[in-house]
């Protein structure tokens, strides 16, 4: 009950927040704080009261109760280790992006609250669903708010960032339930009975051609999410005109959705396609990281740019997930974890920065060494963490998804490490041009009294952010061995399989 309780509480808390900014223009965000915290703690404590059992089902954590049953649906929850990694990473990203917002959102606070702790509660469904169709439920509840927190909090293109975000993620919705709706009918015609249930719909079996085309669904509704090239023009518009907490659960947590939607649901429902398609993967991989990390280095919007390495970063995940070894998977999902704090961190600086100077345009900006060292410095530390330094988890994660990488496609690996040359060119470039030269440079409209250094709230949220990289860097180990187990199993899931026809 643990998962219910999680999902129960930021439910509940959202409405809360909602509510609060009847009585007081503050209680929202507290509310909100106190909610994204709160709602890891019944898992903390099943997971530390619980006894281990060797013969135990894999799930960590499992409960399952019927929803509608005259449709097979059940409201099935479960976390493994690696569904448990990415639930603690989206609590706490939760809780930056309430500290993001804090002192930026003031009309209409506890409306933004409420779209926060929904989308939240939706990406913690999404990641530990184990009914298919409980699982689209989630995948659209994390949706919706966060179209209303572009729509109505963002920036000046707003409207059409939100519009071509929701355009985008619902027509790969759609196709994504197609493909789903199709599966279950091939389990009921095979076994006599309708269910989503995920391990039921392991058993399904199909002629090559139609595995092919629901496979086809289920990556393309994933890989937008992603996302990968060519399905990533919705992203940095969408990072450009979000609120910086927007782009924080943008980066750090939802994009996260389509990776683990790929590790969980593709490769094992369909392991004889994707074996197929795997070097199409790989080749949509590479062109993800070379493509846009040369666009990155193009743009003047910072927003922009960071929202591009995201993409680039992403095709390491993909790169990983499609070496079809343990290596590799680990390396995705150490990446997914180090992009998620990475990531958010510099669109927190970046957002800090526009709030300061009222710009995102990075000709407007240079020579802020000087008067905000402290910005400078951490800026400094997660650049060089996005480009891979040794030591910093990102190098773990994109050097394990190359390394899994390798056994597969030589070429593809080559291509890809490349990649990291390219990282490391538009990090140091970003670095140069807002924070190096003379502070007479600085253009920004908002005049040099505007430029204030970061507060100790703000150190305090990127210490913490930091501490997490380091930790992932130094003992990976600790992470690694969190979510192996799930690994393998699902590895196991997604050896190949022989083709049988309907009975």
């Amino acid at each position: 009950m643990s998962l219910v309780w999680t999902l129960m509480i930021l439910f509940f808390g959202g409405v809360a927040a909602w509510l609060g900014s009847l009585f007081h223009d503050r209680a929202p965000r507290s509310i909100a704080l106190v909610s994204v915290v709160a709602s890891i703690l019944p898992l903390v404590l099943d997971l530390v009261s619980a006894t281990p059992d060797p013969e135990a089902s894999r799930w960590l954590v499992f409960m399952s109760a019927q929803w509608i049953p005259s449709l097979g649906v059940q409201f099935s929850l479960g976390l493994d280790g690696l569904s448990l990694l990415l639930v603690i990473l989206t609590v706490f990203l939760g809780a930056i992006a309430v500290a993001a917002a804090w002192d930026e959102i003031v009309e209409r606070a506890g409306f933004f609250y409420f779209n926060l702790l929904w989308t939240l509660a939706g990406v913690v469904g999404v990641f530990t669903a184990i009914d298919l169709f409980l699982f689209f439920f989630f995948w659209e509840v994390m949706l919706i708010p966060m179209y209303f927190i572009i729509a109505i909090w963002g920036h000046e293109n707003k409207r059409y960032a939100a519009t071509k975000f929701f355009l985008f993620t619902q027509a790969s919705g759609m196709l994504l339930l197609l493909a789903l709706l199709v599966l279950v009918y091939f389990f009921q015609v095979q076994h006599g009975y309708l269910s989503f249930a995920y391990e039921d719909l392991l058993l399904v079996r199909m002629n090559p051609a139609i595995e092919m085309w629901v496979m086809l669904g289920f990556f393309i509704g994933f890989a937008t999410k992603l996302p990968s090239v060519p399905l990533h023009t919705w992203l940095p518009d969408a990072h450009s005109q979000a609120p910086t907490a927007g782009s924080v659960l943008l980066a750090g947590v939802l994009l996260k959705t389509g990776a683990y939607g790929l590790i969980r649901f593709t490769l094992p429902l369909f392991p004889n396609a994707s074996s197929v398609f795997t070097p199409f993967a790989l080749a949509l991989a590479v062109i993800s990281i070379l493509y846009c990390a040369k666009v990155a280095l193009a743009q003047s919007d910072l927003k922009r740019l960071i929202a591009y390495t995201s993409v680039s970063h992403m095709g390491f995940v993909l790169l990983g997930v499609y070496a079809w070894n343990l290596l590799g998977l680990q390396g995705a999902v150490m990446t997914m974890l180090a992009h998620g704090l990475s990531a958010a961190a510099l669109f927190s600086l970046a957002g800090g920065l526009q709030k300061r100077l009222h710009t995102r345009d990075i000709g407007s900006m240079g020579g802020f060494w000087q008067p905000a060292p402290r910005m400078a410095v951490v800026a400094l530390f997660f650049s060089v963490a996005a480009l891979g330094m040794p030591g910093l988890g990102n190098f773990i994660g994109e050097f394990l998804s190359l390394l899994g990488a390798f056994s597969v496609s030589v070429s593809a690996t080559v291509l890809a490490a490349l990649g990291m040359i390219f990282a490391s060119v538009y990090s140091l470039w970003v670095m140069q041009a807002v924070f190096q030269g003379g502070y007479a440079n600085a253009r920004g409209p908002a005049g040099d009294a505007a430029l204030s250094d970061l507060g100790r709230r703000e150190l305090a949220v990127y210490g913490l952010m930091m501490l997490g990289l380091i930790a992932m860097g130094f003992f990976p180990n600790a992470f690694l061995d969190v979510s192996e187990a799930a690994l393998e199993r699902l590895l196991d899931l997604s050896r190949l399989s022989p083709v049988r026809g309907i009975e």
